[in-house]
């Protein structure tokens, strides 16, 4: 099964971060944006194994590129936090479970 999931990226003054809207709980933060990309792809596929295991419901993916984007500034703006359009990027991290990893 493939899942393909948007991931806001933000370059912070220590680090960059990532995080899934869709998958509430499922962070991410390196020194770099490469390595915060691998970063999350790792944070997805054994947070959605930790729900499988757990029996609880794997979060379909539900918003795309742009709501994701919208999103976060819709949450940063609600903290009262400006939105730093040119350090914020969204992308996406396809993570893809194993019949046999589903079976379980």
């Amino acid at each position: 099964m493939k899942l393909t999931y948007a991931v806001v990226y933000e370059h912070t003054p220590n680090n960059y971060s990532a995080y899934a809207p869709d998958v509430p709980g499922c962070i991410a933060a390196g020194d770099t944006r490469a390595e915060v990309e691998g970063l999350m792809r790792e944070a997805l596929t054994y947070h959605l194994e930790m729900l499988r295991d757990y029996r609880d419901p794997i979060p379909e993916p539900q918003l795309s590129v742009e709501e994701a984007m919208t999103f976060h500034s819709e949450s940063l703006a609600a903290d009262g936090e400006p939105v730093p359009q040119d350090e914020t990027v969204v992308g996406t991290v396809e993570v893809e479970l194993t019949q046999a990893a589903m079976a379980s």
